[in-house]
């Protein structure tokens, strides 16, 4: 992979800052507030393609439109421990004939608190032998293997990580599953959990008798932060993983105020708006929550009509987001009945066109 200049980073940040002031062009907004990344290894996970040539194996990639990969032996976005692991790794794989026979994936789950959990992806079942020199090699490399194969997953240890983030000065502990979402940028991670914090904590001084409904809560990331503002959460999720590693994540960082539905925000409208009953809810007495804020981190396509007409409801929105687009078309039908009273971008994708954004509004 070719390598990153650092001195090239400050422009390319402000030509992101200057196509979202364009995307968001004839909406009232103030100042942005921008949170940037370091320039390089800050990316704490990465798949490469394991391409086998001349009776080896080696990392790949591919460019876009082109079918044979490319063969790199460095990943300069990738963070410390990507960069640190990368050659023993695969120097270990290629000096073990049973670990490098028809692998063709190699998958990076890293954090800050030093963690690493790799997965080697087969075109053959992983057996016994395998599991063996699997063991050897996470002794010899300190580090958790995961093996899968078609239908088949081989856990050695354990399939997640344990990572800590430092927001506002105490650190939160989170469990990461290998196959759930997590932020890959957790410096520019710590950065956001902060600014929504400081939203919350601005908008919400007394937490007596407000509460906090949030959609697309994933493994808890924001939740754990966010709950300390609030009397209650109510938080929904579709992935059962994700739901079991926020309630997971709630236990370990002492989060004893919220409650996680596994439901889509479109289900939980239509429960909201008593259109049809759910089973999920039952224990549940929606009527006794003092929503005073609505939290949501939707999916690329960002809010369906529904989820729109639901949130114009609340007196406090925010809204990050990780397509300004969508946002954007959101916020044309947000902006009716609220103003955006802060607005913020966190460059958690350097060196690409992706941006992660956050914006705050209040009712009219």
């Amino acid at each position: 992979m070719n390598a990153i200049d650092p001195q090239l980073y400050p422009a390319q940040l402000e030509a992101k800052q200057t196509r979202f002031k364009q995307t968001l062009e004839g909406l009232s907004f103030p100042e942005i507030e921008v949170f940037d990344s370091v320039p390089s290894q800050f990316r704490m996970r990465a798949e490469f393609r394991i391409w086998h040539e001349d009776g080896r194996a080696h990392y790949a990639m591919n460019r876009a439109g082109e079918k044979r990969p490319y063969i790199i032996d460095s990943f300069p976005i990738g963070g410390p421990l990507i960069n640190k692991l990368m050659t023993p790794l695969i120097e270990a794989i290629n000096a073990e004939p049973v670990l490098s026979q028809r692998l063709f994936t190699a998958e990076f789950l890293t954090t800050l608190s030093g963690e690493v959990l790799v997965t080697l992806i087969y075109h053959r079942p992983v057996d016994e032998v395998w599991q063996q020199a699997a063991r050897q090699l996470q002794t010899d490399l300190n580090i958790m293997v995961i093996g899968r194969s078609r239908k088949q997953k081989v856990v050695l240890e354990r399939d997640y990580v344990l990572e800590k983030l430092t927001v506002d000065g105490r650190e939160y502990l989170y469990q990461q599953v290998e196959s759930g979402f997590t932020q890959p940028n957790a410096e520019v991670n710590q950065k956001m959990l902060s600014w929504a914090s400081s939203c919350c904590a601005i908008e919400n001084n007394s937490a007596e008798n407000n509460d906090l409904l949030e959609l697309y809560c994933g493994n808890g990331n924001f939740t754990a932060v966010l709950a300390q503002h609030f009397k209650s959460v109510l938080a929904t999720e579709i992935s059962k993983i994700s739901v079991r590693s926020a309630e997971t994540n709630f236990t370990h960082n002492k989060v004893d105020n919220v409650t996680v539905v596994r439901m889509s925000s479109e289900e939980f409208t239509q429960a909201l708006n008593g259109e049809r009953p759910f089973r999920r809810l039952k224990d549940i007495d929606l009527d006794s929550y003092n929503f005073s804020t609505i939290f949501v981190d939707p999916p690329r396509a960002g809010l369906d009509d529904g989820t729109l007409e639901l949130a114009r409801r609340f007196d406090t929105i925010l809204y990050v987001s990780c397509n300004p687009e969508t946002l954007r078309a959101n916020l044309d039908s947000l902006t009716e009945t609220h103003e955006i009273v802060r607005t913020a971008i966190f460059d958690q994708f350097p060196w690409t066109d992706h941006l992660e954004s956050g914006v705050l509004l209040k009712r009219r």
